[in-house]
């Protein structure tokens, strides 16, 4: 009998610490769960700029497929102040953007290969002018019109995500 206990005693001392690691607090898994736009089903994730040595993150959903893309923010009437939009390329080439059926006024950020802004433009509502990058870009990012100058964004600072 003693042995009996010397060897189940230490099993479920071990399944209890076992259990006890696969817990997650809700707190923790809300933190790590892709987090998903509530208006386009996108996953959102974290964009920083550093500019002027401060960082600056805003929270993006990734268009990442072509029928993505071509949807980006069209007929969509407000974005929160931090928030925007980020169309990521597989490799950097010349992009063009246009405002067909956008309802809010954009900042359109081209970013280059390194990840340096390499333009931004201020785009107007339902225009259908062509807004060009000024050389490959790696990635798209939209915000709201006028965020940009607002937090003294401009080309050659760094953007991650």
């Amino acid at each position: 009998m003693k042995r009996f206990f010397s060897l189940v005693i230490p099993m479920a001392l071990g399944l209890a610490a076992c259990t006890q690691q696969a817990v997650v607090s809700p707190a923790v898994a809300a933190e790590t769960a892709p987090a998903t736009h509530p208006v386009s089903g996108l996953e959102v994730i974290p964009v920083s700029i550093t500019s002027h040595g401060a960082k600056h993150v805003f929270r993006a959903e990734v268009a990442k497929t072509a029928r993505e893309q071509a949807q980006g923010l069209m007929f969509r009437t407000e974005m929160g102040k931090d928030e925007g939009m980020i169309f990521p390329r597989p490799y950097a080439q010349p992009a063009s953007f246009w405002m067909k059926n956008t309802v809010i006024p954009l900042d359109i950020i081209y970013i280059g290969a390194d990840h340096k802004i390499l333009n931004i433009a201020n785009a107007k509502p339902y225009s259908l002018d062509p807004i060009p990058s000024d050389g490959p870009a790696l990635a798209v990012l939209e915000l709201n019109g006028g965020r940009a100058a607002e937090l003294g964004i401009k080309p050659g600072d760094e953007v991650s995500w």
